[in-house]
């Protein structure tokens, strides 16, 4: 399988109505283990796996379920999601619609990216088609099965990429991450078993259930099962939306985009590592780097100093504030960052920062103030010479 800067190549060939067929040819349990089957794990970036997930919600006790798509798309350089919505919107309906009928939900929700305005009209328009069809509603395919779509706005809350924090917005609350337990699958949406899977996730559950999970899981590595998305951006000569296997180098993805030469890649956003030239022989999959689809090259030029200051100063920003390790973790970075820019920061008080971000990593209540250190580590630990050899300059 080959990247392609424009079209979904696999997404592209997949019938939804196919998808959707399929899926009503057989059972809730079918479908379960279909989707268990092709060791599918969650595109957002967490990388859970999403039959287990389905599972729970399945057995979850209660008569009214919810299934939710995250289309909040929010960490810097991912785009791929957009793609999706406006060249497959049919596939990810009816992978959402697949997830009602494995849960046993009548309800489903896209919460779509408020500067995604524009493309609500549009994807009103393909439900609004589905429904006539027989594809949504009462008595999907001629049987007993009912289930439909709703289409809610995002307030533009990068925390709001967080499921619980999504689901408490959905209620109408401050976009803010929920203690956990309990679990969406058993408490979600307005206290219901839920399932809140990606954008893309909800495409590949519709895919695996047209082509067959043997299909699906024959691609990528053991443990990263599948073709994946990327958004591929910064230093690169073809920037654009690619696919390749789940378990590309990154070495290989710089030579599709024309990236040769790179001096580090993000993998993973904002909230992800940087990977030095060093190391581009490592592989793009949940058991090695890690990503929801974010790629950020850059060039032997970058200042990755100012790189890490960028990535921080977004974190300031999108706290929520409720926790004080990211509340206050972040913007205490941030100050060390600036204290390195202008040559007052010792070797010391660096190793100090490193710490707290280490603390913040396994203190902070949800993924936005435990991921948000992982740039400024990164690039750190790579870059350590380049980021203190010219803070000695300047203090000389």
């Amino acid at each position: 399988m080959t990247g392609a800067p424009q079209g979904l190549l696999t997404f592209a060939a997949i019938d939804a109505d196919a998808a959707l067929a399929a899926a009503l040819a057989t059972s809730r349990a079918g479908i379960l283990a279909e989707i268990a089957a092709s060791k599918l794990k969650g595109r957002g970036g967490a990388g859970f796996p999403t039959g287990v997930k389905w599972n729970l919600a399945a057995a979850a006790k209660g008569e009214v379920k919810f299934v939710v798509c995250n289309a909040d798309e929010g960490e810097p350089g991912t785009f791929k999601d957009r793609v999706i919505l406006s060249e497959v919107p049919d596939l990810v309906f009816a992978g959402m619609t697949i997830g009602g009928v494995a849960i046993g939900a009548r309800r489903g929700i896209l919460y779509l990216r408020g500067e995604y305005l524009y493309l609500r009209s549009p994807l009103e328009a393909v439900l609004a088609r589905r429904r006539q069809r027989g594809l949504l509603g009462e008595g999907i395919g001629g049987g007993d099965i009912a289930f439909d779509i709703e289409i809610r706005m995002g307030s533009g809350a990068y925390v709001c990429g967080e499921e619980t924090a999504l689901i408490e917005s959905l209620e109408g609350h401050r976009g803010e991450p929920r203690n956990r337990p309990p679990f969406p699958v058993d408490t979600g949406y307005f206290g219901r078993p839920t399932i809140v899977n990606n954008v893309e996730t909800f495409a590949c559950a519709a895919a695996i259930m047209a082509k067959g999970a043997a299909w699906f899981a024959a691609i990528g590595t053991e443990r990263s099962t599948g073709p994946k998305l990327f958004s591929v951006s910064g230093d690169c000569a073809r920037p654009g939306v690619y696919e390749f296997p789940m378990g590309i180098t990154v070495a290989g993805l710089l030579a599709a985009v024309g990236g040769e030469g790179a001096k580090a890649v993000e993998v993973g956003g904002a909230s992800g590592r940087c990977v030095p030239a060093a190391e581009f022989d490592r592989t793009i999959c949940f058991e090695d780097a890690s990503t929801g689809g974010s790629v950020i090259v850059f060039g032997p030029e970058r200042d990755m100093l100012h790189v890490a200051k960028n990535f921080m100063e977004f974190f300031v920003e999108e706290s929520c504030g409720q926790c004080a390790p990211c509340r206050e973790g972040n913007a205490k970075i941030l100050e060390g960052i600036e204290m390195l820019e202008q040559g007052r920061c010792s070797a010391r008080y660096l190793s100090e920062l490193e710490t707290l971000g280490e603390v913040m990593q396994c203190a902070s209540k949800c993924g936005l103030g435990q991921s948000s250190p992982n740039a400024f580590l990164s690039i750190v630990h790579h870059f350590r010479d380049e980021i203190m050899g010219r803070t000695a300059s300047r203090s000389s």
